[in-house]
């Protein structure tokens, strides 16, 4: 029976782990390498998110990728939580990069063909304020990329149906430890169908 099970009921059916402890990202540039920034965004599903921007991204700039919660209005919110809905939380991603290696630019254009951002709050057969499409900037610069290349892909990819929130990214919490690297650790695990490359034209 479980071979033949649909993946979307392999992780609505998974049990909420509790033995990992759910902790506040430090936010200090202390803890980031010598001219790393960040880059927050949330497309659903956060194992199948993390596990693609590793894979593109893992000799490329990439330092570190770490899926959790953001866009809520709770404090230390728990999977459990963020599933039902009741805490605002997004599953998000946040990587850090080197940006001598690897724009900013580059890694929202790249969100915007690895998932769906025309779905309110959904992704593929997930449904949820959860899942929505989201990015989380975290200076000016950020801001105005994100814009800038959400009304072009808008434009140009996703023919004006594009409703992904852009917004200042707030506090940040780490998922438990059992989320991450979900997809490297499990082979077999759910990833959401919409996950996948699109093969969109230059934008420029």
């Amino acid at each position: 029976m479980a071979a033949t099970m649909p993946l979307f009921l392999t992780r609505l059916l998974r049990p909420f782990t509790t033995f990992s402890s759910l902790r506040l990202a430090p936010d200090s540039s202390a803890s980031l390498p010598a001219g790393a920034e960040k880059a927050t965004i949330a497309a659903g599903c956060f194992w199948g998110v993390e596990h693609m921007f590793r894979r593109e991204f893992k000799s490329r700039g990439l330092y570190d990728a770490r899926v959790g919660y953001i866009g809520g209005n709770t404090s230390s919110p728990s999977y459990r939580a963020v599933c039902s809905g009741a805490t605002g939380h997004a599953e998000a991603l946040q990587v850090t990069f080197d940006p001598e290696k690897v724009s900013y630019r580059e890694l929202i254009e790249f969100f915007y063909k690895m998932h769906d951002p025309t779905t309110s709050n959904a992704q593929g057969p997930d449904r949820g304020s959860q899942y929505r499409s989201g990015i989380f900037w975290h200076d000016e610069g950020q801001k105005g990329v994100a814009e800038e290349v959400t009304r072009k892909v808008n434009e140009k990819w996703w023919k004006g149906k594009v409703v992904t929130e852009i917004l200042e990214a707030g506090e940040w919490w780490d998922a438990e430890e059992y989320h991450q690297k979900y997809l490297n650790n499990n082979p077999g695990g759910y990833e959401c169908p919409s996950h996948f490359l699109r093969k969109f034209p230059p934008l420029d």
